[in-house]
């Protein structure tokens, strides 16, 4: 099919146009930059979800394969020039199943739960995201659980099933318990099926808290520009011998110090922890250094070494929910 003798003028126009108009927009326009890093960083995980959807589906629906996402994902902090600084990491139990809370400001806090993300680990998930495409489709095959916010019944029976399985299965569950995104600087109040979960199975609960993301990125203001995160891991909070009843005092104890902890880490003084980081942002790096850092993601050993075992309720083709997100 051959273009009409003018459409190769239209066409280098329009490309012209562009190799003016984009470039402009990026240097003199902070809200087309912000716009801009948030379409890549969205259809970055999404194109590297394609990549590792073959690779897990050898598996099956299985919680291994949550170390392959964290493997493809651990590179994207430094396309972004955010340093990681990690805390904290030896309060881990060892060789134990619990449950991590941790607060919930944006989809950047993917970046912080890959830093720390242990062995065996699958995070809950709302279930809009299973419809994410390809993004939806390998969290699927990593075992994550999805819940249905509007049907409680439903999330409640398999909380119930969950509670029931971390123990014999050494699982270990990743829940957000403000429920969803907070952008204002603080905590929302923290739903309690999370609690109700590790006091169920009689587990450990390891709050874990983000610094706030307000140096360098704002939705509201709509800047994303290169920064400083630190991911503090707090002593684990024993659920031996507690009941239901002891759960909404729980649930404001783990919440008020894991919004003390907050606080300080959001306005305290740089250094310190596990950094990986670069300076500049990435848009700004040499490419021979970006391909370099890309690489060395791949040599990074796991937080926790993984846990020989299996979870059948993550490996029998169907989709679990959880009374939390």
């Amino acid at each position: 099919m051959e273009l009409w003798p003018g459409a190769w003028m239209v066409v280098l126009l329009l490309f012209l146009l562009l190799l003016f108009v984009l470039p402009t927009l990026w240097f003199c326009s902070p809200s087309a930059k912000y716009f801009f890093k948030i379409a890549f960083y969205n259809g970055w995980i999404l194109f590297l979800a394609v990549l590792a959807i073959p690779v897990c589906a050898v598996r099956g629906r299985n919680v291994e394969n949550m170390k392959i996402l964290r493997l493809m994902l651990l590179h994207v902090k430094y396309l972004y020039g955010i340093r990681v600084e990690v805390r904290g990491a030896h309060h881990f139990p060892p060789s134990q199943p619990y449950v991590i809370v941790s607060n919930h400001q944006s989809s950047l806090d993917l970046l912080g739960m890959m830093e720390v993300l242990p062995g065996r680990c699958v995070p809950i998930a709302k279930r809009e995201l299973l419809w994410a495409g390809s993004a939806g489709l390998a969290c699927w095959l990593a075992g994550v659980i999805f819940i249905d916010r509007k049907r409680t019944g439903d999330a409640i029976s398999v909380m119930s099933e969950v509670a029931q399985t971390l123990l014999p299965q050494d699982v270990r569950v990743w829940v957000f318990p403000e429920g969803t995104r907070n952008h204002n600087g603080s905590m929302l109040p923290f739903k309690r099926g999370a609690f109700h979960l590790a006091v169920q199975a009689q587990v450990p609960i390891v709050p874990i808290v983000m610094s706030s993301y307000q140096d360098f990125y704002c939705k509201k203001e709509r800047r994303f520009t290169s920064g400083r995160c630190q991911v503090r891991v707090l002593p684990p909070v024993p659920t031996e011998g507690l009941t239901p009843d002891d759960v909404p005092a729980l649930a404001d104890t783990v919440r008020h110090s894991m919004l003390t902890i907050f606080r300080e880490i959001s306005t305290d003084g740089r250094g310190g922890g596990l950094m990986l980081w670069l300076e500049a942002d990435a848009w700004d790096t040499p490419p021979s250094l970006l391909l370099g850092t890309f690489l060395s993601t791949f040599t990074l050993p796991p937080v926790e070494p993984p846990i020989s075992g299996g979870w059948t309720l993550l490996t029998r083709g169907r989709i679990p929910a959880h009374a939390q997100e």
